[in-house]
This record gives structure tokens, sequence and C-alpha cells, in this order.
């Protein structure tokens, strides 16, 4: 897998994720609507920020350093597949140049061999499997991981910040005026909490 897949679906987990918490848990100010479909809030103005959440994604050390560690395992997945598969390629070619100038003394022996490989081909397909089936959940975990990460830090930011609503990018806004972008913010504390973690 690519880099560019993995913060893309980080990317848009975060954001919907981020609106699902952020509409269930922040707590607005009564909204009432007039009949001109206005909206207007008691006790102060509709406060809005939004985060970039590909910006975040790209800067925040801990899904720099997710992405690394998933990166390298993959890597380590690849090349152990590859080696036991070229293994099973050149068993194979051994076997067909045995049968063609009649290296096996037994038809029952080369039966038995033919079977022993196509036995490792399944095993292969298996391994292919449980090796995708592996890398799948991994990212699943790291997805899991960053979305807590920034959801509870956005939840801690708004403490101090009041923010009405918080939204992400990732499909909610068109256009947003930069003062209300709060993405460097995030990142700066993210990797701040991150750093003092470690």
């Amino acid at each position: 897998m690519k880099k560019l897949p993995l913060i893309l679906s980080i990317v848009s987990l975060i954001g919907v994720l981020v609106l699902f918490v952020l509409n269930f848990t922040v707590k607005a100010d009564k909204v009432e609507s007039n009949s001109n479909s206005t909206v207007q809030v008691n006790n102060g103005d509709l406060k809005i920020a939004y985060v970039l959440t590909d910006s975040v994604l790209v800067n925040y050390q801990l899904a720099i350093d997710l992405n690394a560690d998933f990166m390298e395992k993959q890597q380590q997945y690849n090349a152990e597949f590859t080696k036991k598969r070229t293994a099973l390629e050149q068993q194979a070619v051994a076997f067909q140049e045995k049968v063609q100038r009649g290296g096996f003394l037994t038809e029952d022996r080369a039966i038995k061999e033919r079977d022993r490989i196509l036995g490792e081909e399944q095993e292969m397909k298996r391994m292919d499997y449980e090796l995708s089936n592996k890398l799948s959940e991994m990212e699943q975990k790291i997805n899991v991981q960053l979305v807590d990460s920034i959801v509870n830090y956005v939840k801690e930011y708004n403490k101090q910040h009041n923010y009405t609503y918080i939204f992400s990018n990732s499909g909610s806004i068109i256009v947003g005026a930069q003062q209300f972008n709060i993405s460097k913010d995030i990142v700066e504390g993210l990797n701040s909490r991150y750093k003092k973690a470690k």
C-alpha cells in the first residue's frame, strides 16, 4: 500500500469522527430559527473554527512515526512473501525440468512431488491472505489511534478557546477565512503532547 491511500483514509475517518463527536458532544447555546431561516444564538456569538486534517496528519509526529512503522512492517512482510514465492517458483521450474528429462524413478514419486509443490502454492495463497489481513488490521489500529489522539486534543483545546463548532475540512468546508483555521495550533499542541509522552 502506498502512503497516500493511508493518509487519505485517515483523513476521511478523522473528518467523519470529528464531526460526529463534535455534533453530539459540544453543547452550544440554544439556537432558534425565525421564519426567514436565519440563525440566532442566545448569550453571545457563534464561534466557529476549522482544522485542515490533511495538514495535521502530514505534520503530526505521531502520524509520521506510525506511518513509518507501518511502512517498515509492510516492507518486511513483502520481502518475506517475495522470498518464499521466489523459492516456490524455483522449485516448480526444477520439477518441470526433472519431469521433462525423466528424472523421476517412478510416476508415483513425480505425483508426490507435484502435490507437494501444489500444497506449497496453497500455503502461499493463505500466507498472502494472512499478511494482507495483518496489514489491514494494523492500518485500522493506526487510524483509530490517530482519530482518538486528535479528537481528544481538539476537545482539550476547545476548553480554552470555547468554539461553538470546530469543523474538519474533509468534505465539510469549501471556503474558510484563514483566521478561523486552527490547524497550526492543533499540530503544535499535538506534537508537544506527543514529545512529552515519548
